[in-house]
């Protein structure tokens, strides 16, 4: 199989680097944070490099491109533990070109292409354990529509956010429906949270809202495994530059008058993070490679990625800590944001535990070994 990428595949992530190397300093991310955790401005720069529209196709004033360009560009941001969620705007676009009536994409595909709208998922709530089907969130018929009544938690950046994307029942069955943040009913409460972004408790109290589609539960799941891929894709980026971080201190701290690089034990301590770098970049490229596979197999792969990135993203961020020592959970000292970030990936879109258990759901009585 052939993981060379295009041409066109290394300048988009060439952009992204040089974006997030010349445009998106520590200081500037450390600015953001004590701001709140997210900012308008370089959330309009990474959507003027064209990342907000990448899977939504040129006829709705997208790029048109597919999931191995969205991996290279959560990549290139995880590098630089960028602040702002471009995995939203990729579920929103996913989402609402796959599934919306005609109507409602031309209404809000250009504006989340140009990143004029950002639209956020808005779907866990406390009893669902992260499983997609427990849904108390409910939704009515009205003259002009749909309302909903619904509590939803830990929603990305949801008191900046424009809309929402939320799943509700109707007669017991899933359906998924847009809300706008101005709409009339709807309450949101921001916070920060453990890598230094922002989150919301988003409540609705009959709020009007906009049926994006019945098939709730499928649209649903789809948007969920898009987040996955993007989140690995993030974690790779995450944990290649904390990778680096590592050895650039070993390479330069000193014990008894040499660097610490010297000490084999050490040696082989990096040398395993870097296998579980690997690891994870291979498991990342899978996910990627599987995004548009029939959705039975996509969510298999999608539980396989996270649960292999859930591994690798604790134990390359223990090690990093590990090594550089008191430093390295110091807030004044980088690794210390890289190591919050990768344990909030972690537990973003389903824990390791929980993905370990959707393995174990979906194995066949070959469990995969001799089909």
């Amino acid at each position: 199989m052939d993981f060379d990428f295009s041409d066109d595949q290394e300048q988009l992530r060439d952009a992204v680097r040089k974006w997030v190397d010349k445009g998106y300093s520590f200081e500037r991310r450390r600015t953001a944070v004590k701001a709140g955790g997210f900012s308008r401005e370089a959330f309009a720069e990474i959507a003027g490099l064209g990342l907000c529209g990448l899977y939504i196709p040129e006829a709705h004033d997208g790029m048109g491109m597919g999931p191995v360009e969205g991996m290279v560009a959560m990549e290139e941001l995880g590098r630089g533990i960028v602040l702002e969620p471009l995995a939203q705007s990729l579920i929103a676009g996913g989402v609402l070109s796959g599934y919306a009536p005609e109507a409602l994409k031309s209404a809000w595909l250009p504006k989340v292409a140009s990143g004029e709208a950002l639209v956020v998922l808005a779907y866990q709530e406390r009893a669902a354990r992260y499983r997609l089907d427990v849904c108390a969130a409910k939704a009515t018929p009205a003259p002009a529509g749909w309302t909903l009544v619904a509590a939803k938690s830990i929603v990305a950046v949801g008191d900046q956010a424009d809309a929402f994307i939320v799943p509700a029942t109707v007669d017991g069955k899933l359906a998924l429906f847009l809300v706008e943040r101005t709409a009339s009913g709807v309450a949101t409460r921001g916070y920060g949270t453990q890598d230094g972004s922002r989150a919301a408790e988003l409540t609705l109290t009959n709020a009007p809202a906009t049926l994006i589609t019945l098939d709730g539960l499928t649209a649903l799941e789809h948007a969920v495994d898009i987040g996955i891929a993007a989140t690995c894709a993030e974690a790779v980026g995450v944990m290649d530059k904390t990778m680096a971080i590592t050895a650039e201190y070993m390479n330069t701290r000193k014990q008894f008058g040499v660097v610490i690089s010297s000490f084999q034990a050490l040696r082989h301590r990096a040398a395993d993070m870097k296998m579980q770098l690997e690891l994870a970049r291979s498991m990342s490229y899978y996910a990627a490679l599987k995004l548009n596979a029939p959705a039975p197999e996509r969510r298999a792969a999608m539980a396989r990625a996270k649960y292999q990135l859930g591994n690798s993203m604790r134990f390359v961020g223990q090690q990093a800590v590990q090594l550089h020592g008191g430093i390295g959970v110091t807030d004044e000292y980088i690794v210390s944001h890289y190591f919050k970030k990768l344990t909030q990936l972690e537990m973003t879109f389903g824990d390791t535990l929980h993905h370990l258990g959707e393995v174990s759901n979906r194995m066949q009585d070959t469990a995969g070994v001799f089909a």
